[in-house]
């Protein structure tokens, strides 16, 4: 069923976190969580009230009372686990870009396989996490994809880096991508696209290109429509795929 607001747990004195970036004491971020295995919603629930930059506001187990949470609660971050006991996370990331579509999906499942890493962020999904990964932290997760980062489990990373790598080597995939879609972006837009694949939030690419917050957030803006992409990790993928940069 879906849950109530949690509050926090404080186990501790707070992380040092700069003022500028999202999730503070004052203002934390907001999530809500989605699983069907008891245990595990207690676990990431425990670590989510624990950590005073992140607030949960509501839970559920299935995919019925998820829509229920998502129409109810302003919220920032979602975590959904992919199977749920009536259905699938993805048709959740769906219906929350629908109605919420300001607020980020981070994605977690016991599987590590790709097809569902890749599919969770075609939905719209800007993280992905495994269960029991002894990498990161949900709050970590959370806090990233809040702050215009994307967040994946290390060692899932490594693996789509290795696949990528191999498509590149391979003669038939570098005269397939030499297209005109190199010329799509700008310079400009290139280089936001490669600090955005680095993880940068948009403020920490405005300090180090010296612009504006809102200059970069329209450089992004302007990298989707170009790439017809909806979120960032779609984007750094299509360039990624296409040598973009």
């Amino acid at each position: 069923m879906a849950g109530v607001a949690m509050g926090h747990v404080n186990t501790g004195p707070a992380p040092l976190w700069p003022t500028f970036l999202v999730g503070q004491d004052d203002k934390p971020v907001r999530v809500i969580l989605i699983d069907d295995d008891a245990h595990m919603q207690r676990v990431v629930a425990q670590e989510l009230m624990a950590d005073s930059r992140t607030l949960l506001v509501g839970q559920a187990a299935g995919v019925k009372d998820g829509r229920r949470l998502i129409k109810q609660h302003e919220f920032d971050v979602m975590l959904v686990d992919v199977n749920l006991n009536d259905g699938q996370g993805y048709t959740l990331i769906e219906f929350m870009k629908f109605q919420r579509p300001s607020a980020e999906a981070i994605m977690f499942s016991v599987m590590e396989s790709d097809e569902q890493v890749l599919r969770a962020f075609e939905v719209g999904a800007t993280g992905y996490l495994v269960k029991h990964s002894w990498f990161g932290s949900y709050p970590q997760a959370v806090l990233q994809v809040a702050n215009g980062g994307a967040y994946i489990t290390p060692h899932l990373a490594r693996r789509l880096i290795q696949k990528f790598d191999a498509r590149k080597a391979s003669p038939s995939h570098v005269e397939e991508h030499v297209t005109s879609e190199s010329r799509l972006l700008s310079e400009r837009e290139k280089e936001v696209l490669r600090m955005v694949a680095n993880g940068y939030t948009s403020a920490e690419i405005a300090v180090r290109l010296e612009i504006s917050t809102m200059t970069v957030n329209s450089h992004i803006k302007n990298i989707y429509r170009k790439l017809h992409v909806r979120t960032r990790a779609q984007a750094v993928q299509f360039a990624s795929l296409r040598r973009l940069f």
